[in-house]
């Protein structure tokens, strides 16, 4: 069997690290409490993987800028995607975590800007665009379909044998 090269080598002894930490520690589960001081209910797991799919679907990557954090192989999305996850378990509304993300990275972070102020422009320019454009096709299919009168007088007047 051949040695691993010194960069796979490192990569499975890092790993080894993590996993040897991750199960020495002992397993908790956040929680946090309402103003009354009772805990909050904890949410099944399928439900906080549902909300941070969802919602890590619909923040920016900083790193890879096209992606969400969902679709981003990233280490800073990876992280981010666990802070969100940790969050929802906390027992956060979708706001609550949105706005955490808004707070530090600003509007950019969001995938789908808000319809207000100039980000408006970018869900009304593309239907306005598309409406010119119907407006240019239709009058020029209408100059297009509509009989010239100076082309029918010259040939429709005259015969062929003539």
């Amino acid at each position: 069997m051949t040695a691993l090269p010194p960069l796979r080598r490192a990569r499975w002894l890092r790993l080894a690290g993590i996993l040897l930490v991750g199960a020495s520690l002992p397993a908790q589960q956040p929680r946090s409490a309402d103003p009354a001081g009772r805990a909050a209910p904890a949410l099944p797991d399928s439900v906080v993987e549902a909300r941070t799919t969802a919602l890590a679907g619909s923040l920016r990557c900083p790193v890879c800028q096209g992606l969400s954090i969902q679709d981003s192989p990233s280490e800073l999305a990876q992280q981010m995607r666990a802070l969100i996850k940790s969050q929802v378990a906390e027992g956060k509304s979708d706001a609550e975590v949105r706005g955490y993300f808004l707070s530090k990275y600003g509007e950019f972070i969001l995938l789908e800007p808000r319809a207000r102020g100039f980000n408006l422009l970018a869900y009304l320019l593309p239907a306005a665009i598309l409406a010119l454009g119907g407006v240019i096709v239709a009058l020029n299919v209408r100059r297009w379909t509509r009989p010239s009168g100076g082309a029918g007088a010259q040939t429709g007047g005259s015969s062929p044998g003539a």
